[in-house]
């Protein structure tokens, strides 16, 4: 088994399915990402090489945090900020995860995937 796979099933519940459902959403949403383990997170590239999203599990929730989360301007009521580029949707139940606005900021971070770091 894979160390990211792995990661997300010793989660216990909910955020075991939580991770689930995201990583179900995230892979059919963006045919190029890939889910790879990198610094003790489930961690998705594009192309094998640029950062794309990650997730976490912590303090009672789950992220999903977009890398260049600075350039997204869908959903922004619903985005979590507090770092100083990315940005990240927090949920601590499978029922709050609104699958369409997962959707909608996972192809608006494709479309920014290659801006700059920093804006």
């Amino acid at each position: 088994m894979k160390p990211a796979e792995a990661y997300i099933l010793k989660q216990s519940e909910p955020f075991r399915s939580i991770l689930l459902q995201l990583q179900l959403i995230i892979e059919s949403t963006v045919d190029d990402a890939e889910l790879l383990y990198k610094w003790g997170l489930p961690f998705y590239y594009i192309d094998g090489k640029q950062p794309f999203c990650y997730m976490n599990c912590s303090k009672g929730y789950v992220d999903l945090v977009f890398w260049h989360g600075a350039h997204l301007t869908l959903h922004l009521d619903s985005l979590v900020g507090g770092r100083k580029h990315f940005k990240s949707l927090r949920y601590t139940s499978s029922e709050a995860l609104d699958e369409e606005i997962v959707i909608e900021l996972l192809q608006e971070a494709y479309s920014v995937r290659d801006r700059e770091y920093y804006k």
